[in-house]
């Protein structure tokens, strides 16, 4: 960290105890909310956590159908209270409220101070009427109803760099031509299975979703690469008022989903990208955690921990960016 960015004011990120859930054993280490505000609080950087409330019916139902918000509330009919693959509980009913209002604090957030974070996913795979794949409400969408409801933005932009396809979101935008997606993966996601022959199907292009496959076994160079390529036209045809980045910890090559040869490096280079560009463009930007299944829990908290520095490096950057051309001369 340079000593420019450690002397900028903290980045509001979002996080609660209220976030976890027992879960049991499953490949969801649901655990990693705290390790990751643990690690950034350990680390020194410049930044505030704040308890973000819980998102209320009005919110989720701008976005989910009643029968499926009712259904996580109660548990009933169980098939759909447990479509996103957990087992339901009242304490899971009640904290993935509070993660998506953690969604909905750190756009509002980013949208006053240019970068902000929710310490938990986007939930990208989230439908309208059902959850999949770890995924119950979509917070991204979520997110960007409430601020749009609100009149703060006019339109948005996700930027979804989970290894997996963001097929709940592109689901929603559908009748959201106000919103985009731009979603670049490494395994296909389908029926509420994920599949890694991301060449042989490929969600097809919309006027507001974008969808780019990276091939197995792509390293560093082609990820970033195409990323460089894709990103810059993206956020310039959507013209948004507010980014919000899935920031995917399992495109990482140690992640037993991956088929991508990406190190912590080239995910932190990742990440540098998407602020850099964000904010040279003056657009505001809020991350969220996502993915992230390698047995060894604290290498998927180091990918997170990073896109932390990436986002307090990159805001550093604009504002002596900002300062130089304020400057006489």
């Amino acid at each position: 960290m340079t000593s420019d960015a450690a002397a900028s004011p903290p980045i509001r990120v979002f996080h609660t105890p209220r976030y976890f859930a027992d879960i049991g054993e499953h490949v969801m280490p649901m655990r990693k909310f705290a390790l990751v505000r643990e690690a950034i609080e350990r680390s020194g950087l410049p930044a505030r956590v704040e308890e973000p409330e819980a998102a209320c019916d009005e919110d989720l139902l701008r976005v989910h159908a009643p029968a499926y918000v009712q259904a996580i509330a109660t548990g009933e009919p169980r098939a759909l209270a447990e479509s996103q693959k957990f087992p339901w509980s009242p304490a899971l009913a009640g904290a993935v409220r509070f993660t998506n209002g953690g969604c909905v604090a750190a756009a509002a957030a980013a949208l006053e101070d240019g970068v902000a974070g929710n310490l938990a996913s986007g939930f990208h795979h989230a439908h309208e009427g059902h959850g999949e794949g770890f995924c119950t409400f979509n917070g991204l969408v979520v997110a960007l109803e409430r601020a749009r409801a609100e009149g703060r933005i006019r339109r948005g932009l996700v930027v979804d760099m989970d290894l997996h396809y963001g097929n709940g979101t592109a689901s929603l935008l559908a009748s959201r031509p106000w919103a985009f997606q731009l979603s670049i993966y490494g395994s296909w996601y389908k029926q509420n299975r994920a599949y890694r022959d991301v060449e042989g199907e490929r969600a097809p292009d919309t006027e507001n979703c974008w969808s780019v496959p990276v091939p197995g076994g792509s390293g560093g160079a082609a990820y970033l690469e195409i990323l460089e390529r894709h990103l810059g036209p993206a956020i310039d045809r959507a013209a948004p008022d507010l980014i919000l980045y899935q920031a995917g910890a399992d495109p990482f090559r140690e992640d037993p989903y991956s088929p991508l040869d990406l190190t912590h490096d080239d995910l932190y280079a990742r990440d540098a990208i998407v602020f850099r560009a964000a904010l040279e463009r003056g657009v505001p930007i809020a991350w969220v955690l996502a993915g992230g299944y390698t047995p060894d829990v604290s290498r998927v908290v180091e990918v997170h921990l990073r896109t932390f520095i990436a986002a307090a490096r990159a805001r550093g950057a604009a504002a002596r960016a900002r300062g130089a051309a304020a400057r006489p001369g």
